[in-house]
């Protein structure tokens, strides 16, 4: 572990604060925060760990915020939430189980596929539209599927579950999005109760993060529920994207060493 001085806690806060707006609206806010801990000095395992800690702060943040706005009711979802934390428990005790690189190669073709859709996909706006899928079905098996990959792996969760309530529970963006953070947030939870157990995670680091998602959030999803598809449209297209980029960069992908980039 790093020293932790005032002047490392402050950047990380700072970006905590942005991953958590820009998470709040379209995900994909562990593409900046991971990498901020990875470059400050912590181990792998750590960064996932604290990382779990900050993210619950920000998806929990957003959805309070989401649910102060009337776009997603708690009580009723309860059963979802629960669902999403089991899957994600379940994926974080299996990760030695799991092909990984299998993952890390699907990954990036996965998001550009969402990239598209969204970016293309005509009628995509704040209403809902047809339901493909009952919302018990839903929440038996797509629900604990892509908890258990935020477990196992984890970028691009967010995307993912707006994909599914899009296409499958017909959601309108807005609504997408805030199911999307509460999903977010049991799943964050899941993986967070085993890798405390574990004993990987910085406390100081995760809480003072923690700060900074949670005011991130909040903003973000004010913006979100001010704009609806005209923020989080763009925004999805570019998170997914550039997700896609920075797990393509780095030299250890499977795809590069396949091809021999």
């Amino acid at each position: 572990m790093p020293e932790l001085t005032i002047e490392l806690l402050g950047l990380l806060f700072m970006a905590a604060f942005l991953a958590g707006f820009i998470d709040s609206i379209a995900g994909g806010g562990g593409m900046i925060t991971v990498p901020a801990m990875l470059i400050a000095g912590f181990q792998p395992i750590e960064t996932l760990g604290t990382n779990k800690l900050q993210s619950l702060f920000g998806s929990g943040s957003a959805t309070l915020a989401y649910a102060r706005g009337g776009h997603v009711q708690l009580a009723s979802q309860l059963p979802m939430a629960i669902m999403s934390a089991a899957g994600s428990a379940v994926g974080a005790v299996l990760t030695t189980f799991v092909p990984g690189d299998v993952m890390k190669a699907a990954m990036p073709i996965l998001l550009i596929g969402i990239a598209l859709y969204f970016g293309f996909k005509r009628r995509i706006s704040d209403e809902d539209q047809h339901q493909r899928m009952t919302p018990f079905l839903f929440g038996l098996t797509i629900v604990p599927l892509i908890g258990f990959y935020d477990g196992v792996f984890g970028p691009g969760t967010g995307s993912f579950f707006m994909l599914a309530f899009v296409t499958l529970a017909g959601f309108g963006l807005l609504k997408a999005t805030a199911h999307t953070k509460m999903l977010n947030f049991a799943s964050n939870i899941g993986a967070f109760a085993v890798f405390a157990v574990s004993g990987v995670i910085s406390w100081k680091t995760g809480l003072v993060m923690g700060a900074g998602q949670f005011l991130g959030a909040q903003l973000g999803s004010r913006m979100a529920m001010k704009n609806g598809a005209r923020i989080i449209r763009p925004l999805l297209v570019i998170s997914c994207i550039a997700l896609a980029i920075k797990l393509l960069s780095d030299p250890m992908n499977p795809v590069r060493i396949w091809l021999g980039l």
